[in-house]
């Protein structure tokens, strides 16, 4: 990882030094990166997975460094502050079935003050959570604003900006605003979806923490930022209505809904899981007023009304131009057993069904279909079956395969993918998945496209499991059948998708019971 300046283009001294984003890969990071650049500074994005931060649009532009690292790792955060001037810290867990991530988030955060002090930076700019008290009822927004007083209080002055919910085409509160009115004409809310917000587009946002760069009286201070209207989510759900050309929807509001069940409504009706949805529904059941608005006369900008946000969300994903979404998130880091290759372990049996075919076409003709995979292309075959894994394991508390993809003909490492998660993509050659859905065990699956010269490709697909336990294994040997049954359609339905001659197969290339590989014992 280079730690020297690769850009230093521009004259101003100010903004030679690279910006340090951590999170870079997240929702408002991904986003904040390309205003940074625009706006002539050098930024050193660092998120968990290199592979990730490659298959970003701004990650080959001139003045970008690429970092690896995690906040947890203090030594590795010390290295990623080494060389900047200020640091961007947006990172916050979100999964609320974790329930340490309050500690996590609080020694991470204990980390960057550390990191930020050994490295000398000038400033910090942390984005957090707004509530009306110190002491909101939800426990995620209590731990962001116990995260910008852990940043203070070190000897690196922060800038800590306070938002309450986000408008903003692929942010979680915004499909979750899209999926229910989308979905529901009649809905059963909790009284508190009346408490008071005050809306802000992710523009807004990301005018505010490109601004406060330029304004030396926003370092060490708190400020409130918020949009110019104050309503409840309520509101939002029949502004959106009105802005998506739907009829009004009827809400019932009834004490009853907790914001656990609130979460588990969420998780059924829209692509966001429950263990998003609730540290969101949560949040809500805190109003969310700016006590004060001093930002706006430091970095002025046009604030967008809520039904400017929600016009310029509609748009961009009717165009499909959603630069990041919330579910962007995820390590997605291959686990050691996923390049066991063909080497001689002893220890636990990794499981193994893969399928080939011969076609008279060449490797961009077999590739096309293969970029398009999943969301609204579906899997080419026996899509019934893979829609009923969905529901099972939507109804198991796990992604299930609403979330779809971002983009339906472009894919990166790192991107959501039905209820799997880019781990690998080499274009024209190879898509590696790690499945995200509820197993007894750890799943890949392997698509791999092989030019065999004289106009003929080779189409393999391969999936890899590593049980757990017992019931991992009948579990394996259970779906092995359908495994089979779904590898020999795929491949035939490619064939005729891309409307070329198969010259062999498909056939089975791994055994049925043998293991594909065995893991280590220490």
């Amino acid at each position: 990882m280079p730690s020297k300046p690769i850009n230093t283009q521009t004259g101003n001294p100010d903004k030679v030094d690279p910006i340090l984003v951590a999170g870079a890969t997240g929702y408002v990071g991904g986003r904040l990166i390309p205003k940074l650049l625009e706006a002539g500074y050098r930024v050193r994005a660092m998120g968990r997975s290199l592979e990730k931060l490659a298959g970003r649009s701004w990650a080959g532009q001139p003045g970008v460094e690429l970092f690896a690292g995690d906040v947890m790792d203090l030594a590795v955060l010390t290295q990623a502050t080494d060389g900047c001037r200020t640091a961007y810290y947006l990172v916050h867990s979100m999964l609320s079935g974790k329930g340490q991530f309050a500690e996590a988030d609080r020694q991470a955060a204990r980390n960057m003050t550390a990191a930020a002090a050994a490295a000398g930076l000038e400033r910090i700019i942390y984005l957090g959570g707004l509530a009306e008290s110190e002491m909101p009822a939800s426990k995620h927004l209590r731990s962001r604003l116990e995260v910008g007083h852990i940043l203070q209080s070190g000897p690196v002055p922060t800038t800590h900006l306070r938002t309450p919910v986000i408008l903003g085409s692929g942010s979680a509160s915004f499909e979750i605003l899209r999926y229910l009115v989308d979905r529901l004409p009649v809905m059963i809310t909790p009284r508190w979806l009346r408490s008071r917000n005050q809306p802000i587009a992710i523009r807004n946002v990301l005018g505010y923490l490109v601004g406060c760069l330029a304004q030396p009286a926003t370092i060490g201070k708190t400020f409130d930022i918020g949009g110019p209207e104050i309503m409840t989510y309520q509101d939002l759900l029949h502004l959106y209505a009105r802005e998506a050309g739907l009829r009004r929807r009827l809400i019932f509001p009834v004490p009853v809904l907790t914001p656990k069940l609130s979460s588990y409504w969420i998780h059924f009706v829209t692509p966001v899981p429950a263990a998003i949805a609730r540290p969101l529904a949560e949040g809500l059941t805190s109003e969310a007023i700016c006590t004060e608005n001093h930002i706006r006369d430091l970095v002025p900008q046009k604030l967008l009304t809520c039904r400017e946000a929600i016009r310029l969300a509609l748009e961009s994903v009717s165009l499909e131009q959603v630069d990041t979404c919330w579910m962007d998130a995820g390590a997605a880091v291959a686990p050691e057993w996923a390049r066991c290759g063909d080497a001689e372990w002893a220890g636990g049996t990794i499981m193994q069904c893969g399928y080939r075919v011969e076609l008279q076409a060449t490797p961009d003709q077999v590739w096309q279909p293969i970029q398009r995979i999943g969301g609204r292309t579906g899997w080419y075959h026996a899509n019934y079956l893979w829609h009923l894994r969905g529901l099972l394991d939507r109804l198991a508390g796990g992604v299930g395969l609403r979330r779809g993809r971002r983009n339906p003909e472009k894919l990166a490492a790192g991107d959501a993918l039905d209820f799997w998660r880019v781990l690998e993509i080499v274009p024209g050659q190879r898509l590696t998945l790690l499945a995200e859905m509820k197993t007894p065990g750890e799943a890949l699956l392997d698509i791999q496209v092989n030019s065999l010269g004289t106009g003929r490709t080779e189409l393999r697909l391969l999936s890899r499991f590593l049980p757990r336990g017992l019931f991992g294994i009948l579990y394996w040997y259970g779906l092995y059948p359908f495994h089979e049954w779904v590898f020999y359609g795929m491949l035939k339905a490619i064939a005729d998708r891309i409307g070329r001659p198969l010259t062999d197969g498909p056939v089975r290339f791994t055994p049925r019971i043998s293991p594909a590989c065995e893991l280590p014992t220490e």
